[in-house]
């Protein structure tokens, strides 16, 4: 016998695995890393994450939120001014339980985003799991951005023993925002410095400078204050 309630429930569910199907799909990966050492502290740098998520959301992409480890990613206490303010409480909720890494099929997304904060440069600098990730989505063309400190999980990535930077321009947290930061004596190394060291073409655009460089698959952002900009040039990437 037919039954309408069944029909409905199945067609219910084609048409959202057909919106899933056409929405754009964003793999964002965070750190799990909280301090510099004993009297320090960082993580992820709110603004960073908050903004490009929010605005994924707001485009109606599918997004997973991971780190490394899995279970709550630690927020920059510096960063904080923004986690009180009712317009951020989703971004906030997201990173209190992020799914670990080494569980997702990444070949599902069409983006991987990496937000910055000092932590990655702990852990996902030195993550070959992250670093073959990221040659993936290189070999298949797909989008690659990493903001701030996060293109130090870039770092890792290579093909055929060449680093995925090499030759490819891009920015990230400069030295003398660092100095300027007071940061550099605690970060582990200089950020700017490794991808040089690896080959990239590195473009500097000052202090605080709102400053997102564009190189085929690969969009990268120097600051938190470039955090607007670096959302709205990857959702034009994936609207393309």
């Amino acid at each position: 016998m037919f039954n309408s309630d069944e029909n409905i429930e199945i067609e219910e569910e084609f048409a959202e695995s057909c919106e899933l199907a056409k929405s754009a799909k964003i793999l964002m990966v965070v750190t799990n890393t909280d301090h510099f050492d004993e009297h320090h502290k960082t993580g992820v740098w709110f603004e960073e994450f908050a903004i490009p998520y929010l605005a994924f959301e707001k485009e109606g992409y599918f997004v997973t939120v991971a780190s490394l480890k899995g279970g709550k990613a630690p927020l920059d206490p510096a960063s904080d001014n923004l986690i009180d303010d009712i317009k951020w409480n989703k971004a906030k909720k997201a990173l209190e339980d992020t799914t670990p890494l080494e569980s997702i099929d990444y070949t599902f997304y069409d983006a991987i985003v990496l937000p910055g904060g000092h932590g990655p440069m702990f852990d996902l600098a030195k993550s070959e799991l992250l670093g073959e990730i990221v040659s993936y989505f290189d070999e298949k063309n797909k989008i690659i951005a990493a903001v701030c400190h996060g293109p130090a999980g870039l770092l890792t990535a290579e093909k055929d023993g060449k680093p995925f930077v090499s030759g490819r321009t891009l920015t990230a947290f400069t030295n003398e925002e660092e100095i300027a930061y007071k940061k550099d004596q605690l970060t582990p190394f200089m950020l700017e410095d490794a991808l040089v060291k690896k080959g990239a073409i590195f473009k500097n655009g000052g202090v605080g400078a709102v400053n997102v460089i564009e190189d085929s698959n690969l969009i990268t952002g120097q600051n938190f204050q470039s955090a607007e900009l670096f959302a709205k040039t990857i959702i034009n990437h994936l609207e393309m």
